[in-house]
Parts: structure tokens; C-alpha cells; sequence
């Protein structure tokens, strides 16, 4: 398997993350870092001092020829996402995004696009898809052990709101539906393999009123009906009075039993998941933080292998249709 040749975007907190776990990995080389902070870009330059360090992302396109980068690892702003990804596989590499893929399902459609054009492999890093919780579920509904599944109900309410101020920008951040809620949408339809969907539903609105601009939301909800009459239900906030850090929860309701991942006394990083049978759970397991770099390994792994397109990331656009859904931008279009 080819080591691959990484260029790293964005270094902050979860950019930072995404580098140590490629590191840690010896799957890459990290090959070029950016980042508009002078200050961390050097400290984390101390630490692969053989990595070109620039503040500025044309600089580093101008040098990924001469420096034969593969792909490239996005964890910017979300307003940079779609036109950052765009030029880097216009420029003949591969992209790892952080969510959202783009702030509009037209945004995403035209960054799944060009991947497509360029046959360059696109990932987002939806986490929790990383969850062994997660997985066990899928398996779980694609095997039928839980019967037909009628509903699923996810939830993601979050004692804090986000600590970058560009996150309270509409046109450079988005409210607690885009933050959180492209997280359990993508979660819940992933699990269930990406049915199509024939209705969507939702509002979003101000729990608390002094903590956001006015078009901020911190509170939404979606309401989605499958094909086949499976119904959905995600709420997700901001500063809520959830009694802990946080309260994440998936639960699928089948004919013949029911499954559930939750996080364990409002951690973010510590989940577990169940099996329901009426009144009676089993316990199938428990993990802590080794879930969070689950996905970046994995897509690593993939481009070692090969950088061509994977029509996978299609689903990200799909995603992006049920949050315009809700935002009440476009509807649901017919699939």
C-alpha cells in the first residue's frame, strides 16, 4: 500500500486531532501544514520539521505539485470548506473535510461534482460513524435482527455553544442544526443505509436568546419520512438544560427489538450500546475516546489503496437537502 503524501488545513483543536491521529498511524507522511495563526502554525511545525508551513492555503496549492501531495485534510471555517475542497481537486487531489461539506445542498452538490470531474476520492468526516456503537446498530438493521424498523428517534443537545465566534456568522457558520444536527441526520441515515426520503419537516428557533445574533438558531428539530413509512425524529441544541455536558442518543424502534447508542453520565467521548427487547436491555459494549480518529485512519487506509472517486460522498448532499428542508430554503426533492 502506497504511504501517502498529507497536507494538513486548519490546526486548531480538531485539525490538530486529525494530524496526531495520521501521525500516530505512520499510514502518511505529512507533508505540508497551513494555518493563518503564526503562533500554532509554528508550534506544530516544531513537531514535523520536515513539513513545508505556510499561512496561507494558495500558497500551499502553488507548492503541491513540487511537493506531491496526494490529498489534502480540510478543518477550516465552514464558509472555506466548499471552495477550498474545489481547488484542491482541481489541482488533482484528494480531500478529507471536516462538516459540513458545504453550507447548501447547491454548495455540495458543485464540491461533489468536482470530485467526480477530477475521479479524486472526497470524504467528510462524519465521527460518529466511527463509533463501534454505530456500526453494531447498522449491522444490526442491514441483517433484520431488529425486524422492520418503524422509527428512529436522535438527539444531540449540548450544554455550551461553540467557542469560535465565525460560528455565530450565518454566512460563515451556521446555528445548531448545521453544527450538530448534520451529525445525527447523517448518523440516523447512515445506519439505515440512505433510503430515500419522501418528506421533511423541522423548525429551528432561540432557546436562549442573549447567546447568538437573532438568525442564529440554538435549538432545531427534523422530522423525516422514509420511503417505506419509517418515520425520524432529531432534535439538537445549544446551552440546553440537559442536567450534563451533554445528551447524545440514537435509538432505532423495530418490530422485533430495538437498538440504542448513547454517551454514558454526559460524556462527549464515552458511549455504549444496547439491545431492547420489550422490557429487558443486554449490554453489547462500551468505548471512550478511541472512536474519534476511527474515520481519518480508515480514509488514510483508502487512499493508500487507490485516490479514485467513490460515489459514496453522494450521501453528503442528501445531508445537505434535509438541512435546507428544514432551514426552509428548498424542499426535499423528490428521490
Amino acid at each position: 500500500m502506497k504511504r501517502s503524501r498529507l497536507g494538513f488545513v486548519g490546526l486548531g483543536w480538531i485539525g490538530g486531532l486529525r494530524l496526531r491521529a495520521v501521525a500516530e498511524s505512520g499510514l502518511a507522511e505529512i507533508a505540508a501544514l497551513c494555518d493563518p495563526v503564526v503562533e500554532r502554525l509554528a508550534d506544530i511545525s516544531r513537531e514535523h520539521p520536515g513539513a513545508l508551513a505556510v499561512t496561507s492555503f494558495d500558497r500551499l496549492l502553488e507548492r503541491a505539485g513540487v511537493l506531491g501531495l496526494d490529498a489534502v485534510v480540510l478543518a477550516t471555517p465552514n464558509a472555506l470548506h466548499a471552495t477550498q475542497a474545489i481547488a484542491a481537486l482541481e489541482a488533482g487531489m484528494a480531500v478529507f473535510c471536516q462538516k459540513p461539506l458545504a453550507r447548501s445542498a447547491d454548495e455540495a452538490r458543485t464540491v461533489v461534482e468536482a470530485a467526480r470531474r477530477a475521479d479524486r476520492l472526497l470524504d467528510v468526516d462524519y465521527s460518529y460513524r466511527g463509533t463501534a456503537g454505530a456500526r453494531l446498530l447498522r449491522q444490526a438493521i442491514a441483517e433484520g435482527s431488529l425486524g422492520d424498523v418503524r422509527y428512529v428517534e436522535s438527539v444531540f443537545h449540548n450544554a455550551y455553544g461553540p467557542d469560535k465566534s465565525w460560528c455565530f456568522d450565518p454566512e460563515h457558520g451556521g446555528g445548531a442544526l448545521l453544527d450538530l444536527g448534520i451529525h445525527q441526520i447523517d448518523l440516523v441515515l447512515w445506519i439505515l443505509g440512505f433510503p430515500p426520503i419522501e418528506d421533511v419537516s423541522g423548525r429551528t428557533w432561540r432557546m436562549q436568546g442573549d447567546v447568538a445574533p437573532a438568525d442564529i438558531e440554538d435549538f432545531a428539530v427534523a422530522d423525516l419520512r422514509l420511503s417505506g413509512g419509517t418515520g425520524v425524529h432529531i432534535a439538537v441544541s445549544w446551552n440546553a438544560h440537559a442536567g450534563s455536558d451533554c445528551l447524545i442518543r440514537t435509538t432505532a424502534f423495530g418490530s422485533r427489538g430495538g437498538g440504542e447508542l448513547r454517551n454514558v453520565n454526559g460524556s462527549f467521548y464515552d458511549f455504549e450500546v444496547f439491545r431492547h427487547e420489550g422490557r429487558h436491555s443486554v449490554h453489547h459494549g462500551s468505548e471512550s475516546r478511541e472512536w474519534m480518529d476511527r474515520r481519518i485512519v480508515e480514509w488514510v487506509h483508502r487512499l493508500g489503496r487507490s485516490r479514485q472517486y467513490d460515489p459514496a460522498i453522494e450521501s453528503s448532499v442528501t445531508v445537505a437537502e434535509v438541512i435546507d428542508a428544514v432551514y426552509g430554503r428548498t424542499p426535499i426533492p423528490h428521490q
